[in-house]
């Protein structure tokens, strides 16, 4: 089952505990960001800062998939993830 995070927070809300109780079903999560020119994660009202991290605590092993128009040019925009580099 793959548990979209971003249309998953428009549908119903609720991501942190939603992906805990699902979370051996799930072997893929898109992190999608569609709205606006600029939308690298972390710009909408997801809260992936305490979101990613909380992820990783519950010892998920699937993917995160991050779909969204890079502010600027690509390599800039994946600034936002060396925060989450281990």
């Amino acid at each position: 089952m793959q548990y979209d995070i971003y249309h998953m927070q428009i549908m119903e809300g609720d991501l942190a505990p939603t992906i805990e109780k699902n979370l051996k079903l799930i072997p893929h999560m898109p992190a999608r960001r569609h709205a606006g020119p600029a939308t690298n994660p972390g710009t909408g009202e997801i809260n992936y800062g305490y979101l990613l991290p909380h992820i990783d605590k519950l010892g998920y092993e699937g993917w995160i998939g991050c779909e969204y128009k890079p502010a600027g040019k690509t390599l800039d925009g994946l600034g936002w993830m060396d925060k989450y580099k281990s």
